[in-house]
């Protein structure tokens, strides 16, 4: 399994990152996904840097109002890792329900 993706947080952000739009054009902001996922912002921080480095996600930083701004996007990579993530999951559990049947 893949061990970037199988961590419960980055596991989290990519998938609200993935339910948000279908392409890599749609982000949502920092603040946003932290409130969304319940998350501090030094471990959200921390687990978007790996799954940044990884390709997984992009990160935008600008200034809006002269504030700065971080939006932050699955890139198609990342999508795909986490479909191929949970397609090895599932073959796990149709594995286990094949033994205990």
């Amino acid at each position: 399994m893949n061990k970037i993706v199988h961590e419960q947080s980055r596991l989290k952000i990519l998938v609200h990152l993935s339910t948000i739009g279908p392409s890599e054009s749609t982000s949502v902001s920092f603040p946003e996904l932290k409130d969304a996922l319940g998350m501090t912002a030094g471990n959200l921080s921390i687990q978007l840097k790996t799954l940044e480095e990884k390709g997984y996600i992009r990160s935008e930083k600008s200034f809006v109002d002269n504030k700065p701004r971080t939006a932050v996007a699955i890139t198609n990579e990342g999508r795909d890792a986490l479909v191929e993530y949970l397609e090895e999951l599932e073959s796990l559990l149709a594995d286990l329900k094949k033994k205990r049947a």
